[in-house]
């Protein structure tokens, strides 16, 4: 029995997840007992980011013009090389085969590899998925390939803790396999939907600033700095204030599990079993970050954080499916792989800023962090409740 196209997007999906959350679990603690500061961690996620933004809408339109199977693979390929090209340095540094002062250029250039062409398979993808589903199902089918993502993100520390068993490298190598057998399986089974005309000449262009475009940008920008501040504080954090607990990095990677697991649940029950619209999707969903958001920082115990990380797991699993698709909706079709593309633009603008905007609030203090994020979220809620676009999603 063959596997469709469409499920071997999802698998390089899935495989992208595995690579992503176990490089967020490692990453930071290694560098930081090599001698790199908090700073200078988030600096490398931060860099390849900016590239990621700079990139992606390019390859958005390049999936519009050249195949969404064809850009699919490139990115594929570019994140199994970067998995590798990151890794390698800490270990030659962790073995003294790599002087610490080349340590901190080495790890951008291996993550920059990412951020460059990884950028690539997620806009083709969803832009591939609006080509060929109709408008009713596309909040459930943008759900399910982002659920893709979300249980590699859950798989990736489990898997890779059992394979960190065998050694420190061996996770990347496989990982990066996996990337290699999804970029061939995409290659021969996904087949191409329909084409666009490019001869039009009366289709109408889309840009940042098109009245389609810009609101639903700004949402994900600065949902984006919300969740990456998470990500990236996530492994001081427990390590900050739960010291005295054993088997820290256990813990970190339980939270990572929790956030993926309980978004993956929350899109399964709002958008497959009982289904709720877009404009509710957003709402509450942005309100359940308020609170947990809220209780993270005013209860600093690990049953309450472990609570509040299943509760904003919730929350961005109704808020991020829902984001797509109602960008996607309010697109013609000849502009899905350019729509696709702004928005993975956007989404690593949280990764960008978070050295320089939510890092040093949390050196302050990292309760004044996730305070900070609930007043962000905040601002999201009147958003939606007061633009006419984001309003008007209650019709669709």
């Amino acid at each position: 029995m063959s596997i469709s196209g469409s499920s071997w997007l999802k698998f390089g999906l899935f495989t992208v997840g595995l690579g992503q959350s176990f490089v967020f679990v490692l990453v930071p603690p290694l560098a930081r007992d090599l001698g790199l500061t908090e700073i200078q961690t988030s600096s490398i996620f931060a860099i390849s980011a900016l590239a990621w933004a700079t990139t992606s809408a390019f390859w958005g339109r390049a999936s519009d013009r050249y195949g969404r199977r064809n850009i699919a693979i490139l990115g594929l390929l570019g994140y199994s090389v970067s998995l590798i090209a990151l890794i390698t340095p800490l270990f030659l540094a962790e073995r003294n085969l790599l002087n610490l002062s080349l340590l901190f250029p080495a790890l951008i250039l291996g993550r920059l590899i990412n951020g460059l062409i990884g950028s690539a398979t997620r806009p083709a993808s969803f832009a591939y998925v609006a080509d060929v589903t109709s408008k009713e199902n596309r909040t459930l089918k943008f759900a399910r390939l982002e659920s893709s993502f979300l249980l590699g993100t859950v798989a990736g520390p489990l898997l890779g803790g059992f394979l960190f068993l065998i050694t420190k490298e061996t996770p990347f190598y496989v990982f990066s396999f996996f990337a290699m057998v999804a970029a061939i399986g995409i290659y021969k089974n996904l087949k191409p939907a329909n084409k666009i005309n490019e001869s039009k000449e009366n289709t109408k262009k889309i840009s940042w600033f098109s009245s389609t475009i810009w609101p639903f940008l700004v949402f994900a920008a600065i949902m984006s700095l919300c969740q990456a501040s998470l990500l990236q504080s996530i492994g001081f954090y427990i390590t900050d204030l739960f010291s005295d607990l054993d088997n820290l990095p256990t813990l970190i990677s339980m939270t990572f599990a929790l956030l993926s697991i309980s978004t993956i649940f929350s899109q399964y029950i709002f958008t497959d079993a009982f289904p709720v619209n877009n404009f509710n999707l957003l709402l509450f969903g942005t309100i359940l970050l308020i609170f947990s958001y809220f209780t993270m920082a005013f209860f600093q115990t690990i049953s309450v954080y472990y609570l509040s990380i299943i509760i904003l797991g919730f929350g961005f699993g109704m808020t991020r499916p829902a984001l797509a698709s109602s960008l996607s909706l309010s697109q013609n079709p000849e502009n899905q792989g350019s729509a696709a593309g702004y928005l993975g633009s956007v989404i690593p603008i949280g990764h960008m800023t978070t050295p320089f905007i939510a890092m040093p609030i949390y050196a302050i203090n990292p309760a004044y962090l996730y305070y900070f994020s609930s007043i962000l979220c905040i601002t999201l809620v009147l958003f939606i409740i007061l633009h006419p676009k984001l309003r008007n999603l209650k019709d669709l």
